[in-house]
């Protein structure tokens, strides 16, 4: 079966946003869903975020696959950063992601150790990155730079902000789309 692990992003939680959403559109293709409830959102921690997300997510291989909004993106790429030798999931969609420090200086505990792209590479077969033009809080160039730096395919949107409900996002289809096509199956194939 495939597991999906949804990381929410700061002051989030797995109420908000296209999270709901897109939980429930999977489960209806028969796949096992997690929306993590990430610690101390107000405030959070690296090595707590990290240590949390580690305990949650049991055995991770080949069939699970990571979506994650903002700092759940960072948290994700820390969490391949961290994960054994020789493991590999299958894929993430990374939205409104960023790889290094943005303007919120609460957040660069999750930077305090280097990302090694070629485990991270090796750790995932496939990742996407979606992101939008004009995004308050993360610029462009931050996806441009996960692009680069990790080979992954990324998805401009044009207008879309952060992607959050805030900006009018309870749904998010392209994340269904590209989480479809990492699990390599259509639609008709989830109930068999």
């Amino acid at each position: 079966m495939k597991k999906i692990y949804i990381i929410h992003g700061y002051t989030g939680n797995p109420d908000k946003n296209w999270f709901p959403w897109l939980k429930n559109e999977l489960q209806k293709e028969g796949m096992e869903v997690h929306v993590l409830n990430m610690p101390h959102t107000e405030a959070p921690k690296y090595s707590e975020w990290l240590a949390y997300m580690q305990s949650q997510v049991i055995d991770p291989d080949e069939n699970t696959y990571f979506v994650g909004h903002s700092l759940g993106c960072i948290t994700i790429l820390q969490f391949l950063n961290n994960i054994s030798q020789g493991v590999k999931v299958g894929g993430a969609v990374l939205v409104a992601g960023f790889s290094s420090p943005i303007h919120f200086t609460e957040l660069d505990s999750f930077f305090s150790v280097p990302l090694d792209e070629e485990k991270i590479k090796r750790s995932v077969n496939k990742m996407v990155a979606i992101s939008s033009d004009n995004d308050p809080h993360v610029p462009y160039w931050q996806a441009e730079e996960l692009e680069k730096r990790f080979n992954l395919e990324l998805i401009k949107i044009h207008g879309g902000l952060h992607l959050n409900e805030k900006a009018g996002y309870k749904e998010l289809p392209i994340v269904l789309e590209k989480l479809r096509f990492l699990v390599g199956r259509n639609i008709q194939d989830f109930n068999n």
